[in-house]
């Protein structure tokens, strides 16, 4: 049910907490992304004539829950879009990796080049022609029997950045086959989760902080939340 997924909303923006496997936006698969399930919702709900307006300011991986805003107006969408463009959203998610010896804080420099032949993130330790420097800090803030629930603040926003910055420091996050780990969740998701957003509203300027609850299917994502 859609309405559940929405955690935040007024006249300018809605901010849903994606499940793993929903598209954010359409793509060569031809599945119905979470923009058209949302722009249907909200015209059935609120019994609106013609078309409803809903913009899309940032996007999660398919693989991947939590966070995403959308934009009702096309003023809030501009606002929004020079905000992420600026850094002034701040996101912070968590990622759930196997329990390995590495520093309880690190903050991590890579240069990342998007490889369109197999949609991936090439990871190089310095400077390269063509690769973009990406920046995360994560810290360690559960310790599980087999695994770490690391959170993570975000500097840039890369593709895939996350997950190949983690796998390149030896922990690729659970269920993320394509960037390392052994094996795959039973949902095909992997656990890496857009936990937090805080930013200033793009239009009544007052502070907005919104937290996901993390997907409730998976024991090892409650075992961290509880």
């Amino acid at each position: 049910m859609m309405e559940e997924q929405i955690v935040y909303e007024d006249n300018h923006l809605l901010v849903i907490n994606k499940k793993v496997g929903q598209l954010v936006q359409g793509d060569k698969t031809g599945d119905e992304p979470l923009l058209e399930s949302i722009k249907n919702f909200i015209k059935k709900r609120d019994n609106k004539p013609g078309n409803v307006f809903l913009g899309l300011v940032h996007r999660i991986d398919r693989p991947t829950s939590g966070l995403v805003i959308y934009a009702k107006t096309s003023k809030a969408l501009s606002r929004l879009t020079q905000m992420v463009k600026n850094r002034e959203i701040k996101k912070t998610y968590w990622a759930v990796v196997a329990k390995e010896m590495i520093p309880q804080s690190q903050r991590l420099v890579h240069f990342l080049q998007k490889n369109e032949k197999n949609n991936k993130a090439i990871v190089f330790t310095k400077a390269t022609e063509g690769a973009k420097e990406a920046i995360l800090t994560y810290n360690i803030i559960k310790t599980l029997d087999n695994y770490l629930l690391l959170e993570i603040d975000l500097e840039t926003g890369r593709h895939h950045q996350i997950r190949a910055q983690l796998s390149k420091t030896g922990v690729p996050i659970k269920g993320d086959l394509k960037y390392g780990a052994p094996r795959s969740n039973p949902d095909g998701g992997i656990n890496l989760h857009a936990r937090k957003l805080q930013f200033i509203h793009p239009v009544t300027k007052e502070t907005v902080e919104i937290v996901a609850p993390v997907p409730q299917n998976d024991a090892i994502w409650r075992a961290c939340e509880g």
